[in-house]
């Protein structure tokens, strides 16, 4: 039996991205597999642990629960579509790299992604409500604590991060 096709266009990154692909395609497989931007992770594939974590229209949902085709004429913005260009790192990415809160670097894409969504909405968030905000996102390595370190670094104000 063939599998259904569809035709989509989604903007990801900012670039509208015209495809047609099998109906059942993952928005994470169509990113890693059509798009090659691989920063996205597939890990539970059940939408528990967060490496697979996207904007959509702004918002951080799980793209290893979302059919491409259901994010059809929306944005999508990965890891990749953080950095301001090619090369360069986000204030965001640069504390996480300050902070250590790199690690093993599986949950990192996803950790960004929340990191970024939450800033976008708090730009000056307490603890908390950094905890709260990548408390969907396992971290295999534990390290909660430089990621709240990255996310406060990125955040605070110049004369702070200098001390």
């Amino acid at each position: 039996m063939a599998t259904p096709l569809v035709s989509i266009d989604i903007a990801v990154n900012g670039v509208i991205q015209p495809r047609t692909v099998e109906a059942r395609t993952t928005l994470v497989d169509f990113l890693r597999d059509h798009l090659h931007l691989t920063g996205t992770h597939v890990g539970c594939e059940h939408g528990v642990c967060g490496a697979c974590t996207v904007l959509l229209d702004g918002e951080p949902v799980r793209s290893c629960c979302l059919f491409a085709v259901q994010a059809k004429g929306m944005a999508v913005t990965t890891v990749e579509g953080l950095a301001p260009q090619r090369g360069q790192l986000s204030t965001l990415q640069d504390a996480f790299c300050e902070a250590h809160a790199l690690q093993c670097g599986y949950c990192t894409p996803g950790m960004l992604v929340a990191c970024h969504a939450l800033i976008e909405r708090t730009p000056h968030p307490s603890e908390a409500e950094i905890r709260e905000a990548i408390g969907g996102n396992l971290c295999r390595c534990t390290g909660y604590q430089q990621i709240v370190d990255a996310v406060k670094r990125a955040t605070a104000p110049a004369a702070e991060v200098s001390k």
